[in-house]
């Protein structure tokens, strides 16, 4: 299986774009949670990755372990491109790491992978059912798509709005995303304590910005509780949702499909 035709790319092809968010640096060293949700992602890293939204680089150093035939971090900031090819270029990153500042649509057409990751990033599309279309077409038949979303509209808040975010998501209302063709593997919801966290936050606190030491309490003390409780609420309590499709082995897309795509630009 040949790995995915992109050649290095200066890195700013997209000059107009900046990422709004500042809370990068933070959630980088979120080290436990990571880990956590990368346990359910991990049978699927291998073959060709594509991470979309890759921002600093600091989830692609948390779940690319090397092993991977490739993984391209796609970040259409040219500024935080630019950083993850640094990383690479110190070895802070895996050898089988590129970047490519863009979007989807700076990929070649016919690039496919196996498995697309979304991680904290779908909420930041507006149109999120037509990037995830768009997704599907750089799918190899039996290629995953995995999307890790915030849960709950309930919970958004002005933080939400300060970093970007148009919505957070209920299980139907991302089930409803990802295209009909792709067959769902799984849908959690994780972090049951932090869900709680997150309550108390908003009834309470009411924080507009998360700070180093509170994001560091809960990822040492409360997604370790999560970790024990999530199973025993069976994934359907948390403040995270974490889905995974599947294309099938045999499966082509269709006219209509790309016809879809064509029109959502």
């Amino acid at each position: 299986m040949l790995r995915p035709r992109i050649a290095r790319v200066p890195l700013d092809p997209a000059p107009g774009y900046a990422y709004v968010g500042t809370e990068l640096d933070v959630f980088a060293r979120a080290t436990r949670w990571k880990t956590y949700y990368g346990s359910f992602l991990r049978p699927y890293l291998t073959g060709d990755v594509l991470e979309v939204g890759a921002g600093l680089g600091a989830t692609t150093r948390a779940l690319c372990d090397g092993t991977s035939r490739s993984w391209l971090c796609l970040e259409p900031d040219p500024s935080l491109a630019a950083t993850i090819d640094e990383s690479i270029r110190s070895g802070a990153l895996p050898t089988c790491c590129r970047v490519l500042s863009g979007d989807l649509s700076a990929l070649p057409e016919d690039a496919l992978f196996d498995t697309i990751l979304y991680i904290d990033v779908l909420e930041h599309i507006e149109k999120d059912a037509d990037e995830l279309l768009r997704a599907s077409r750089h799918l190899r038949p039996g290629a995953r798509l995995a999307v890790v979303a915030p849960a709950h509209p309930w919970l958004y808040t002005p933080f939400d709005r300060a970093i970007g975010h148009f919505r957070r998501y209920t299980r139907k209302s991302l089930a409803a995303c990802a295209p009909p063709e792709l067959l769902r593997e799984q849908l959690l919801t994780i972090d049951s304590a932090g869900l709680l966290l997150s309550l108390g936050n908003r009834l309470l606190l009411r924080s507009a910005h998360p700070t180093d030491a509170q994001i560091q309490f809960w990822d040492r003390a409360v997604v370790p509780v999560s970790r024990l409780l999530d199973p025993l609420l069976l994934h359907r309590v948390g403040k995270t949702l974490v889905g995974i499709w599947r294309r099938n082995a045999i499966d082509t897309i269709a006219p209509t499909a790309r016809e879809a795509v064509g029109l959502s630009r």
